[in-house]
């Protein structure tokens, strides 16, 4: 159990990162370079058995039928919207306070996302909000898994029921997560991952995944990312050149054996968090819906940008998910919304603040991290 410490790491040269990878690789250091000398030995660089192994292991994980590895989370929801049908000119429910990826997706497609705000306890989608955005064009909606924690599936899947909607889900940052016990990912129609390297589980590059229990969807799914051959050289529609490659295979296979250990350790930096900054004036994370992984420990501050600039000063790194939201994004300026309807998105993108969060995170850098945003506000 950590225990905060005034002395804890209270030096000039003291220095928190918001994340350190390099941790990771040690752990799987030696395994996978075994493995990395026999796909070099073999050429299994795109696709192939590494990713097919992979691909089997995060299913059984996910408990999900089936697993499709791609080259990134943004195409893993590009392709799943094409697999359930979202058309051209089709409206899609998307959360306001998410990565603009979910957004560029629903774009790819031709389709228009509705922007919806999110509740104030977990900043995921508010199912209210987005029920009263609902038209005769709305023909699917994306939940945000939103900074590791799962959005609320069951207000979800009714809101889907009533008005005939697709269920895709957003995991991108909640690998491991679940909902009701059951993992993230195998609820909606399909379910989307990231494994961007600053993921919970990260590629050594770009990767994602696609899941679902769809037999028909997962073929379609598989001939899609890999320019759709149904035979070599023999294309059945428009293709993706979105394939995972085999390394990327390797580097996830190793890392996810040790995914619940690392999650746990994220559990365990964010418990510390909330025991020490309890009782400042700030916002802390709450688990609201069944479980968190803690992708991102989120902190909400009125004095967010004297914050930040406060534990740069004293070696903390701190990071902002996310400062503008999608509403107010210049690509999306011709999108015909009231961008004052989305007040608790606006709260979260001007006082959200990151905390360093990283499994391997020793006790000394989470004490300083306490130790620094305690002075802040002028508190030991």
């Amino acid at each position: 159990m950590m225990k905060v410490s005034a002395l804890a790491c209270e030096t000039d040269n003291a220095r928190v990162p918001f994340s350190d990878l390099s941790l990771q690789w040690k752990e799987i250091a030696d395994a996978a370079r075994v493995d990395i000398d026999t796909l070099f030995a073999t050429s299994s660089f795109c696709l192939g058995p590494f990713v097919e192994g992979f691909e089997a292991a995060v299913a059984d994980y996910l408990g999900v039928r089936h697993a499709i590895g791609v080259n990134s989370g943004t195409s893993a929801l590009h392709l799943a919207l094409i697999a359930a049908g979202v058309r051209r000119g089709d409206k899609v429910l998307v959360p306001a306070n998410t990565f603009i990826a979910t957004v560029w997706a629903v774009l790819y497609v031709g389709a228009v996302p509705v922007l919806c705000d999110v509740e104030a306890a977990s900043g995921n989608i508010d199912v209210q909000d987005a029920e009263s955005r609902i038209d005769r064009s709305v023909k699917a909606i994306i939940p945000v898994h939103l900074y590791g924690q799962p959005a609320n599936i069951e207000a979800v899947q009714k809101l889907a029921d009533r008005y005939g909607l697709v269920v895709i889900e957003d995991a991108a940052q909640a690998i491991g997560a679940r909902y009701c016990g059951k993992p993230v990912g195998g609820f909606g129609l399909l379910g989307c991952f990231s494994f961007y390297p600053g993921k919970n589980l990260g590629a050594a590059g770009e990767a994602g995944l696609v899941t679902t229990n769809d037999t028909l969807l997962a073929d379609r799914v598989r001939v899609l990312r890999n320019h759709s051959q149904t035979e070599r050289y023999t294309h059945s529609e428009l293709g993706f050149n979105y394939r995972m490659e085999g390394i990327q295979g390797i580097i996830l296979g190793h890392k996810l054996a040790r995914l619940d250990a690392w999650t746990d350790q994220r559990r365990s930096i964010a418990r510390h968090y909330d025991s020490a900054l309890t009782g400042l004036p700030l916002a802390l994370p709450r688990v609201v819906n069944s479980d968190h992984v803690y992708h991102l420990y989120v902190i909400l501050s009125e004095q967010r940008d004297t914050l930040r600039a406060f534990l740069r000063d004293r070696g903390v790194e701190t990071g902002l998910h996310y400062p503008l939201p999608i509403h107010r994004q210049p690509c999306l300026a011709s999108l015909e919304i009231d961008r004052t309807s989305y007040p608790v998105t606006d709260r979260y993108a001007s006082r959200c603040l990151s905390l360093p969060m990283f499994s391997g995170m020793s006790d000394a850098q989470a004490n300083h991290v306490v130790s620094a945003v305690r002075s802040f506000f002028g508190s030991r």
